[in-house]
């Protein structure tokens, strides 16, 4: 489809209004809803042949938040979509002020690979909840994915309404050259960069949903053993192909050996002796990544895992250790299925390793003590994270979700989600009974002094 053709067909079809009516957004996210349950064998399918990951892990990662964001959206659209008053000051009196929130009109989503329903599906849920015509990009190395959004979407939604596009860079880099009210972004910090600076050529507002090097600190007063669960679900969860896993553990040195023992144990009971064989991991999404990740496993550095498989794409969840921040798996986002252990005994030095990395998109602390979590919390800038628990604040679409810094810019979840998409109209509205006549002309000292007096208390 040309591109143009396609963008000016949804702003014609936003200008009309028809979805700024309530009741027509609630109708096309029950329709959303009810084409994903009635094609869910189909999308199961398609997510397996691109990961091998089975319809458990499929529904708790991916389904369940889309799910979710919609009954969200379902429930509290009227109350986010109406007018907000807001005080008014001294100098607007008699007045009211209000908020008014308005869709952007026509917006792109363009989703990552990783999770490529939940993460092309959710945001293009708030977007329509807030009323703007969506086009959905998935990423093309997900292509079975991708096929299978744009089925199901394309042959029940209006094309000017919702519309998936598929695609590589040809067709991405086109879509960027139109003009659109709204980017949303999901992917590496590098391509976040060049959509950035495509949105910036037409003055587009964008959200950027990056990544980078989250690291997991872990206390000696820690709960060891909920400790090493809670990390290794968190981190070999989709192998590790995940912007929020722990991307690296900072260990206390007098507890070091006995997370390490943990971890191992917790590997071999979730994913048994051979993780190739169990339905609970899924494989690397293609052969290019696949060779990035085998390139950072030190052999002499593994403690556990580190087996590979290159025709089925498979790595074995692998715990590296002894590392240094020098280790060629320290430069990176690892964005795999391996795990590097550093271990510290000296908290704000360790503080210092970290803070030259970067903002990451999440930080995780694992302590009983609040003086530990409280000082990581207060020196160290993050997107979000959870203190004793892994990726799980993801899960609670009361917090916004997003990054700062070079791991993204924006949020998105729950109300978040509809402020992301809305702007926020400033109104204020007055009567003509009554009006203070010390802002107009001629200007005395006297008027001075009355709007200094007024200003001061406003």
């Amino acid at each position: 489809m040309n591109m143009k053709n396609l963008v000016t067909s949804h702003q014609i079809f936003f200008a009309s209004g028809k979805t700024k009516n309530l009741d027509y957004r609630k109708e096309q996210l029950l329709k959303l809803r009810e084409v994903l349950i009635h094609n869910e064998k189909l999308l199961l399918g398609a997510i397996h042949s691109d990961f091998n990951k089975g319809s458990f892990d499929a529904y708790v990662t991916e389904f369940a938040m889309i799910f979710h964001e919609i009954e969200k959206a379902l429930r509290n659209m009227n109350r986010w979509a109406a007018p907000k008053k807001v005080k008014t000051n001294v100098p607007n009196q008699p007045g009211r002020s209000f908020i008014m929130p308005e869709p952007f009109g026509t917006v792109l989503v363009i989703g990552a690979w990783n999770y490529p329903y939940q993460l092309c599906l959710v945001p293009a849920v708030s977007a329509m909840a807030a009323g703007n015509t969506v086009i959905i990009k998935p990423s093309e190395l997900a292509a079975n994915t991708s096929k299978a959004m744009a089925q199901i979407i394309n042959n029940t939604f209006d094309s000017e309404y919702l519309h998936v596009q598929e695609g590589s860079v040809a067709e991405t880099t086109e879509l960027l050259e139109q003009k659109f009210d709204k980017f949303f972004f999901t992917g590496s910090t590098p391509i976040g960069k060049l959509v950035y600076q495509a949105a910036a050529k037409q003055l587009t507002p964008v959200t950027l949903e990056l990544g980078g090097k989250s690291p997991a600190f872990v206390f000696s007063d820690t709960n060891i053993d909920v400790t090493a669960r809670r990390l290794v679900w968190g981190k070999f969860l989709n192998a590790g192909q995940t912007c929020v896993a722990p991307d690296y553990v900072m260990v206390h040195k007098n507890v070091e050996e006995a997370l390490l023992k943990k971890m191992k144990e917790y590997i071999l009971q979730f994913f048994g002796e051979n993780a190739s064989q169990s339905e609970s991991y899924v494989q690397i999404i293609n052969a290019r990544n696949f060779d990035r990740l085998v390139s950072l496993i030190d052999s002499e550095k593994v403690y556990c895992g580190g087996k590979t498989e290159r025709e089925s794409l498979f790595i074995e969840p692998t715990i590296l250790r002894n590392v240094t921040f020098e280790d060629g798996v320290m430069k990176d986002e690892i964005f795999g299925p391996i795990l590097p252990v550093i271990s510290f005994t000296d908290m704000e030095q360790a503080v210092t390793e970290v803070k030259n990395l970067g903002k990451p998109l999440a930080l995780y602390v694992f302590t009983k003590n609040e003086n530990n979590s409280d000082y990581l919390l207060n020196n160290l800038s993050f997107g979000g994270g959870c203190i004793n628990d892994a990726v799980m604040h993801l899960a609670n679409s009361y917090l916004p979700f997003g990054g700062v810094g070079n791991s993204g810019m924006g949020n998105y979840h729950g109300k978040f989600g509809f402020d992301c998409f809305s702007h926020q109209k400033s109104i204020l509205k007055k009567g003509f009974s009554f009006e203070p006549l010390y802002k107009y002309p001629p200007y005395t000292s006297d008027k001075l002094n009355w709007i200094r007096r007024i200003m001061a208390i406003s």
